[in-house]
């Protein structure tokens, strides 16, 4: 990443020069997402057409070139927006994604990666269906108390090793993301960014528990059937294959090496908690950008996490275990271009209905001003598909009034439209969530072939919209 980063922060700063006096006197100029016409998003879109395209089309360009297609998609939007709004705009717009959104991101999935990575399952488990069903299962669990992206690191590689043998692995993979990295993470705020944010707006811990709790189990227990039953279908379509290991392996009980890192894990989830809990002000400004105490301790705690992990564990452990730094890395430099190009994105999205997207907006409100689930639902879901749905989540929880006893009260079905639309449909698109990528780079990464952007959403459109279609006829 980081000749792509440093080759953006180069221009901006060269451009920021002549306007640090400004930038001095306190004036924080945002970009005016009401003024901004949807061919804004012209950069963003064609950074996901990349991601779709280019890999099917022109792999070995794509292989060698895709961080430098991403820092293109990102210039594609701030040179624009130079011209149009001032350097001055440009770089404050910059910088708040960069070091309040980007870098935070990025150093989140990097502690869970490296820790993650140092938890091996020994023994043997064979990839039959039950015993991936089971898999799938304890993850979907797993996600609402450590995260999706946790649970999701945690358990994708012993999935992959389970499966090693089989001859269809793919399907294994498109629904670990569908429930562990997205779905699972509904009943609790540490499970997804999204309900996270609405706790900090003062949603009880457990309100989600007990608002999302059927829905959860309506998609989980449908998700695990058709998997159960698919897989069922593949294995005796492959002859019900054994795994070539010898009888000691097989025999081997069950167990975990690189077991302090599940102590590190903890670690994390507390760390990102209290950092909600703990107000310490901001301590600096970049260029006009303020960054908070308690987000730069939860940054660097996360770095020290990481590194104690990397200390700790036996390197042997993550050699067997298939560890290796070219998933993060991928992730690192497309999601570079995404959060970039996704800025006016967002901006028109904040505007509300008096941005490019009002006519949608407008959709959640009745005529007699009664707020319409379903649509709450569908809107923060589509949209959470293919934009960041924390942000998403804020902008329909304003739109429902903001006021947040009365959403939890009166208008809890609305909340849990918006709360259920965030989390659940982020399966959408490899993108709709942070560990769906992730996911896909390290079963790509150890040779499961997983289907392109547009193939994976056929599986999602194909299995998840009519599910979502028949949960929103039942609960919104």
């Amino acid at each position: 990443m980081s000749k792509e980063f440093f080759l953006l922060a180069n221009v901006l700063t060269t451009l920021a020069l002549p306007c640090a006096a400004l930038a001095s006197g306190g004036e924080h100029p945002s970009l005016p997402g009401v003024e901004l016409s949807a061919l804004w998003v012209i950069p963003f879109v064609c950074m996901l057409l990349s991601i779709a395209v280019l890999p099917i089309t022109m792999p070995h360009f794509w292989e060698h070139n895709f961080g430098k297609i991403a820092v293109f998609w990102g210039l594609a939007f701030l040179v624009p927006c130079l011209l149009a709004h001032s350097a001055h705009t440009t770089v404050y717009v910059f910088l708040h994604t960069m070091l309040l959104e980007y870098i935070p991101f990025l150093i989140l999935i990097f502690s869970l990666f490296a820790v993650a990575g140092g938890v091996r399952l020994t023994g043997f488990l064979a990839g039959s269906p039950a015993v991936n069903t089971g898999i799938l299962a304890v993850g979907t669990v797993l996600a609402s108390l450590m995260g999706t992206t946790g649970a999701a690191i945690l358990l994708i590689r012993p999935l992959l090793r389970a499966n090693a043998h089989r001859k269809y692995r793919v399907h294994s993979v498109v629904f670990f993301i569908f429930l562990v990295a997205n779905i699972g993470g509904s009943l609790t705020p540490l499970g997804d960014p999204p309900l996270f944010l609405g706790f900090l707006k003062g949603v009880s811990f457990f309100w989600t528990t007990t608002h999302l709790f059927l829905k959860t189990m309506f998609m989980a227990v449908l998700l695990l059937s058709i998997f159960y039953i698919l897989d069922t279908v593949l294995f005796a379509r492959e002859g019900k294959p054994v795994p070539s290991h010898d009888t000691d392996k097989i025999r081997k009980k069950l167990g975990l090496d690189g077991k302090i890192n599940l102590l590190f894990l903890l670690g994390i989830v507390v760390v990102v908690l209290a950092s909600g809990f703990v107000q310490m002000g901001e301590i600096f400004s970049v260029y006009g950008v303020g960054v908070e105490g308690q987000s730069l301790m939860r940054d660097l705690l996360l770095l020290v996490i990481a590194g104690l992990s990397w200390k700790f564990t036996d390197h042997r452990c993550r050699e067997l275990n298939g560890f290796s730094w070219a998933p993060i890395v991928e992730v690192a430099k497309l999601f570079l271009g995404i959060f970039i190009s996704m800025i006016p994105a967002i901006a028109i999205l904040r505007a509300g209905v008096a941005g490019a997207l009002g006519p949608l907006i407008r959709l959640v409100t009745s005529p007699e001003g009664q707020p319409v689930n379903a649509a709450y639902f569908w809107l923060t879901g589509i949209l959470s598909s293919f934009l960041d749905n924390a942000p998403t989540y804020l902008v329909f929880f304003n739109t429902a009034g903001g006021d947040t006893p009365k959403l939890m009260t009166s208008m809890a079905t609305t909340l849990a439209a918006i709360s259920a639309g965030a989390v659940f449909m982020g399966a959408n698109s490899y993108i709709g969530n942070a560990p769906n990528f992730m996911v896909r780079s390290i079963a790509e990464d150890q040779g499961v072939p997983m289907p392109s952007f547009f193939g994976y959403m056929v599986w999602s459109v194909g299995i998840l919209v009519p599910l979502f279609v028949v949960l929103t006829w039942i609960f919104f």
